[in-house]
């Protein structure tokens, strides 16, 4: 039997992103959009709009201090940079993005709700792109999808029909197929799909399983992380 290559392996674990910092990332790109006057972000920005309550699939909370820790990370794999401005008084950040895939504004936007919005069909896409870019069409977004589908590794990923539906629906692949597979499960629930009690119930515990191993998982991180600063 081959043994695994190590080097690959590490670096298929370095490309993998935990939910937070895909937030702080999809944030960073949707204000780079939406309020270009006051991008790079502060600190306080990007932490408010993380939590922000509107265009976000989950809502989540974390803390300014949570935040300048993921800020960290994603500044150590080149994801995101530091800005100093000239009389400023707080340090700024941008995101890197566009050159560390190499994408144009398009692609750019179609990541980007995928990474705020979770898992969606090209038309919602089309409809929430709002100033991140302007669609024509959904011919136009289902193009940018199948490039980022494209990619190596790929960035984005179509997921299989659901029963009782017409249009394709798409998921980022930042977090890794694990984390994939459980937003799955929790978009069959909000699609319109009926399912059996029995079936939901099951579905649900598998859910709850799989979330307790993420935040377990999540936990060992954020403490291996602090142990490089005790």
């Amino acid at each position: 039997m081959t043994e695994p290559n190590t080097t690959d392996t590490q670096e298929q674990r370095d490309d993998i992103l935990d939910p937070f910092e895909v937030r702080v990332l999809a944030v960073l790109a949707e204000k780079e959009g939406l309020t270009p006057d006051n991008y790079p972000l502060s600190l306080n920005a990007l932490t408010n709009g993380c939590n922000q309550l509107s265009s976000r699939d989950p809502v989540m909370s974390i803390s300014e201090d949570t935040v300048q820790d993921i800020l960290l990370r994603l500044i150590q794999r080149k994801l995101v940079s530091e800005v100093r401005q000239a009389g400023a008084r707080v340090a700024k950040y941008e995101h890197r993005m566009r050159m560390k895939w190499s994408l144009e504004q398009d692609k750019l936007a179609v990541l980007t709700i995928l990474m705020l919005r979770g898992i969606q069909t090209a038309g919602e896409i089309r409809s929430r792109s709002g100033r991140l870019h302007d669609f024509a069409s959904v011919a136009d977004v289902e193009t940018c999808l199948q490039f980022l589908i494209d990619k190596y590794p790929p960035l984005v990923a179509r997921l299989m029909r659901a029963p009782g539906t017409k249009e394709s629906r798409y998921a980022h692949l930042l977090s890794g197929d694990e984390v994939l597979e459980h937003q799955e499960v929790a978009a069959s629930f909000s699609g319109g799909v009926e399912l059996p009690r029995q079936d939901r119930v099951a579905q649900l515990e598998a859910e709850v399983a799989r979330l307790r191993g993420e935040v377990d998982r999540l936990s060992e991180q954020f403490e291996n992380f602090r142990k490089q600063f005790d």
